[in-house]
């Protein structure tokens, strides 16, 4: 990755402020290729250089890739004063190194959350032209049929005027319960879509996004970094 200053790479993990990393390195607990450390602004390539603190491997990665269950009633926000958000839940390791939700779900919907540090890699997902697909469960208040159907595979225009894209819709059981497959992300898009057929969202939640699923062991509020396969398949780096 280049040559980076030792305080900046200490700093990254999360694990110490800048100014604690300073204070390790002049204590002498930093060591560099077994050569201790002489001020912040050493420089060493993390690739290229054994760097241990206290003896153990600094183990720094350039970009962080967490899964995070959002549960309802958290806001997807990286910050808010007065009510707690997706980044509230992490580990304060975790908080300190930047990371960002890639999209929003509202506050109470739950599901499937990717927060990064990795700026690039959200563009891409973001950017209307990659049309990623995201898929939701939700339950009903009134049922959905084949018309239904239809009309998401067509494309619906809300009464605002505003022109969604076509949409999967798969009916479970009676109708109540359905899958829902979007290409685009627009405000309050699926409750909108299902109201404009007559029915109300009881309950959503995101299943998918791309290549990335939520994994069914994660409950609520619980978070895990994605395996390096999950990393490549959506694109980032290792």
């Amino acid at each position: 990755m280049g040559m980076e200053r030792l305080d900046k790479l200490l700093a990254a993990t999360g694990r110490w402020s800048r100014r604690e990393a300073k204070g390790l390195i002049r204590e002498g607990r930093v060591m560099v290729d077994g050569i201790p450390a002489g001020s912040g602004e050493e420089k060493a390539d993390p690739d290229c250089s054994e760097i241990l603190v206290d003896g153990m491997p600094l183990g720094y990665q350039k970009y962080t890739y967490i899964m995070l269950h959002k549960p309802a009633g958290v806001l997807t926000a990286t910050e808010d004063k007065r009510q707690e958000t997706v980044l509230d839940l992490l580990a304060p390791e975790l908080r300190r190194q930047g990371l960002s939700p890639v999209g929003r779900l509202d506050k109470d919907t739950e599901g499937l959350l990717l927060l990064t540090n990795d700026g690039a890699l959200a563009h891409r997902l973001l950017a209307p032209k990659s049309h990623v697909d995201k898929v939701y469960y939700a339950r009903l208040d009134h049922p959905l049929g084949p018309g239904d159907q239809a009309a998401f595979a067509k494309g619906i225009t809300l009464e605002d005027g505003l022109v969604c894209m076509p949409a999967g819709l798969e009916i479970l059981g009676d109708g109540r319960e359905v899958l829902v497959t979007l290409h685009e992300g627009k405000f309050h898009q699926i409750k909108r879509m299902v109201a404009s057929r007559g029915a109300a969202v009881c309950y959503l939640k995101r299943l998918s996004m791309g290549a990335l699923s939520l994994d069914p062991a994660l409950g609520p509020g619980e978070y895990r970094p994605l395996t390096e396969e999950e990393v490549i398949k959506i694109g980032g780096n290792l």
